[in-house]
């Protein structure tokens, strides 16, 4: 089998189905029994828009890029994508081929 690194990008206040994305992706793949994945909330970053969205002391609007991602098959990410098409969110995501396993005793 070929692995590979699903990766989306959401806001970090967006949301689906009165939770947020990143939280609800979390959630589905944990429903779909996918082995982990992880969440992690960026210092900055600006997406298509051209829009900079950073975190500043005094304004913490909670806009920042969340980027959430999943080790997974490539069967079990053409299934969570083909789910998620039909939830009716557009998701910008990224889907990379990748070597990887455990260093040590893995028990």
């Amino acid at each position: 089998m070929t692995d590979c690194y699903l990766q989306f990008y959401v806001a970090e206040n967006r949301r689906h189905r009165h939770l947020l994305v990143y939280e609800w992706l979390l959630q589905e793949a944990q429903k779909f029994g996918l082995h982990g994945g992880s969440a992690f909330r960026a210092l900055a970053g600006f997406g298509r828009h051209g829009r900079l969205h950073e975190e500043r002391f005094f304004e913490l609007q909670g806009d920042l890029p969340v980027e959430v991602g999943f080790v997974v098959t490539t069967v079990e990410a053409d299934r969570f994508l083909a789910h998620l098409a039909g939830e009716d969110l557009n998701l910008f995501y990224l889907r990379v081929p990748v070597t990887c396993g455990f260093t040590g005793d893995a028990s």
